[in-house]
């Protein structure tokens, strides 16, 4: 019998589902703080560096975040078939 350990499909998976979860949090990190500089930039009277860093997180998360969102709910697909479909051995 193959251990879960051993599969390559398996450990291939958990690489990618480890990178998901690292560039979902650099892309939301980037979000949050385009909204935070956002809202000090609007009580400010938009100081030209606030708008700056908005500006720059907003184009990080939309440069960032496509590609792992759509990876995660493959992995999460992957891993919800595997659930469902007995071994064939």
């Amino acid at each position: 019998m193959v251990k879960k350990s051993d599969d390559p499909i398996i450990v291939r998976r958990t690489q990618i589902a480890r990178g998901v979860k690292l560039a979902k949090r650099i892309g939301y990190g980037a979000l949050i703080i385009a909204i935070v500089t956002f809202f000090y930039g609007l009580s400010a009277s938009f100081p030209s560096w606030s708008v700056t860093v908005s500006i720059t997180g907003l184009i990080a998360a939309c440069l960032i975040l496509p590609l792992p969102i759509v990876l995660g709910y493959g992995v999460r697909a992957a891993e919800r078939e595997e659930r469902q479909t007995p071994p064939t051995h």
